[in-house]
């Protein structure tokens, strides 16, 4: 394939997913400039990491494992730390939420995400997007089962954080 038309590939395939890298951004950051930042080094990552894209798999799928080991890989790199007080979260802009109680919902969510382990983050991510335990675990190295508690105990990390917030349940 000429270089060309795998750029215009990348770009098409890349557009169409972008929900995910704004998703993993925002769950691994906590303030705008730094998303951007760890969006910006996830395309990076993407494009470098392209020509090892097999379709093996969907590239959604291919996508989200390049994005969560980036942010995991960013985090280390960097050392930052989550601001357990100031989280803004308006400058990343997704689809619009259709009312105030919706758009607070995420937002109370989001903060609580990011109060977990960077693992943690991951299966939720996974979770969230419909992928079994058994690819949950295929894309962290880890076994079914071992996906399966992982889950389930950042499940339960999560309710608790949300009822800490204050927001209940």
């Amino acid at each position: 394939m000429k270089e060309k038309e795998k750029e215009k590939e990348f770009l098409n395939r890349t557009e169409k997913h972008k929900g995910i890298l704004y998703k993993v951004s925002k769950m691994y950051m906590d303030n705008p400039d730094d998303q951007q930042d760890l969006f910006q080094e996830i395309i990076c990552q993407l494009w470098k990491s392209y020509d090892s894209f097999r379709n093996e798999s969907q590239f959604s799928t291919w996508m989200y494992r390049v994005a969560i080991n980036t942010a995991i890989v960013y985090l280390k790199k960097e050392k930052r730390k989550v601001d357990k007080y100031e989280i803004p979260s308006e400058n990343i802009k997704e689809e619009e939420c259709d009312s105030h109680i919706k758009e607070s919902q995420l937002d109370h969510f989001y903060k609580a995400v990011q109060k977990l382990g960077k693992i943690e983050k991951a299966v939720i991510i996974y979770q969230l997007e419909g992928f079994s335990h058994k690819e949950i675990g295929e894309n962290l190295g880890i076994s079914e089962g071992n996906a399966r508690v992982k889950l389930n105990r950042a499940k339960e990390k999560l309710k608790e954080i949300i009822k800490n917030q204050g927001y209940g349940f």
